[in-house]
């Protein structure tokens, strides 16, 4: 039969997860671009759609109906 968990086994899996929840919120700060580096790139992406335009229009994936042939070619 299984043990109940303990007091310390409780305060252990909370210091872990305290432990874990710090790295990972570490890493997020180290690999976020700084305000001014994020500003730059969205201006950057937004001149290069701008540029792009109308190019950076969707492909129309209909197709319009077949038309009635020319009276001449008929």
């Amino acid at each position: 039969m299984a043990q109940a968990p303990t007091q310390s086994d409780a305060q252990a899996r909370a210091e872990e997860t305290r432990e874990r929840d710090e790295t990972l919120s570490r890493r997020e700060k180290e690999n976020r671009p700084d305000d001014k580096a994020k500003q730059h790139l969205d201006r950057k992406l937004d001149e290069a759609l701008e540029e792009s335009f109308p190019g950076s229009d969707p492909v129309s994936i209909s197709q319009p109906a077949p038309s009635a042939p020319d009276k001449d070619q008929t």
